[in-house]
């Protein structure tokens, strides 16, 4: 059976390419770790992709500044339908319509049964954590395709209770894959609750999943900071406050709307390819929001940190934070008591109940984050719109199965 796929061929470019449909071993191939090459995955199940989403974090490998090899198929945001099980499946069945956290985990090892999903101990030969369609994450094959391989599916899939209805919500419903889970992990890493004052800094799809998750968990003021006017408005449009950081510190502009210049939640939604703020707002300052987080949030405040920051960035000026080195004020959230959440989010503490959230219309996290459905062979297209700063988040139809 022929499968189309999104795949890495370069520095700025992404190309549709004719791969090899999904197998229950394991094969070699671009960024597959050679200590996979040969896995049986008798515990997966094979999905035929309804929704697969462009993230910022496959935009990071685009524009080269990770060690990603040319060939890499793309994609870890995943929502399908099971076309076939493996042989140790027992629970999930042909037809059922799923959400794939982008955290590969095997639900056996310590951390898996501790809930640290993002940081599973045995599907990546390298490190621990792994996803799909990702630089250094063990090589499996990425989801922006018409078919994908998802091991461990007993443990790794939430399955949708009617097939209808999630049809009917899946542009809301494929953002539980990735960013509304990681938006809302920001937003419990930093602490909000009722009442509280927040500022999330980035109004790209995770900032604007993070500022909607606050909403929902009570938030009294959420504040977006940007340099994009246009995602600015997108923020606007669900009862943000906003601050366009090309125009100064956001500290002055917080003081403006809340009468102090401080929040008592920050959330870093930006990640290591961060602009610096006002006459420096075309400069890259990989530590920028970090260092304004520290400044701006209350002494014994949290900052929740869904951004990525990596290993390895062979693309920056900045020779230290080519292996990850940052010149962060650790000295001023020492001396504030700031307490930091960082790393992948665990998909599966939070999937199951924003799903429900979904389903009970309590939350419309399409609408926020503009979910915008193109065909499979629009990729290279969407990708560069994405690039170029557009306030949407564009997903991948690959089967035409998205009610336009």
């Amino acid at each position: 059976m022929s499968n189309k796929a999104v795949s890495y061929a370069g520095p700025g470019k992404v190309e549709v390419i004719d791969t090899e449909y999904p197998d229950f071993v394991l094969k070699d191939g671009p960024g597959v770790n050679p200590a996979n090459v040969g896995r049986r995955v008798d515990h997966g199940v094979i999905l035929k992709t309804i929704a697969t989403n462009i993230c910022g974090s496959d935009q990071h490998m685009v524009r080269g500044r990770t060690t990603a090899p040319e060939g890499l198929v793309l994609g870890h945001e995943i929502t399908g339908e099971v076309v076939e099980v493996g042989r140790d499946v027992e629970f999930v069945k042909v037809g059922d319509v799923v959400s794939v956290p982008f955290n590969i985990s095997c639900g056996r090892c310590r951390n898996c049964k501790e809930g640290q999903t993002g940081i599973c101990l045995n599907v990546n030969p390298d490190r621990p954590g792994s996803a799909y369609g990702y630089v250094d994450m063990g090589g499996w094959v990425g989801g922006q395709a018409e078919y994908v391989l998802v091991p461990y599916a007993d443990w790794n899939v939430l399955k949708f209770p009617d097939r209808d209805q999630a049809l009917e919500k899946i542009l809301d419903l494929t953002m539980l894959s990735d960013i509304f889970p990681t938006g809302f992990h920001g937003a419990v890493g930093a602490g909000v609750g009722v009442g509280s004052t927040v500022y999330v800094a980035g109004a790209g799809p995770v900032g604007i999943a993070a500022a909607t998750s606050a909403q929902l968990l009570g938030a009294s003021v959420v504040i977006v900071g940007d340099l994009n006017e246009d995602r600015l408005a997108k923020a606007r449009a669900f009862g943000c406050e906003t601050v366009n950081v090309g125009e100064g510190d956001p500290k002055d502009q917080i003081e403006q709307i809340l009468g102090v210049p401080e929040v008592d939640c920050g959330i870093d939604a930006v990640g290591f390819e961060a602009r610096g703020h006002g006459a420096d707002a075309a400069k890259e300052q990989p530590a920028v929001v970090l260092n304004s987080l520290m400044d701006i949030t209350r002494a014994g405040g949290n900052l929740g940190i869904p951004g990525l920051y990596v290993t390895e960035d062979p693309g920056s000026k900045d020779e230290a934070a080519r292996v990850g080195s940052l010149s962060m004020r650790f000295g001023l959230g020492f001396a504030k008591s700031h307490r930091f959440v960082t790393g992948q989010c665990p998909v599966m503490k939070y999937n199951r109940g924003l799903m429900q959230a979904i389903l009970h219309d309590k939350v419309s996290i399409a609408k926020n984050v503009n979910a915008t459905p193109i065909s499979l062979d629009d990729a290279p297209a969407g990708y560069a719109a994405f690039d170029e700063g557009a306030a949407q988040k564009f997903v991948l139809d690959p089967h035409g199965m998205i009610t336009r």
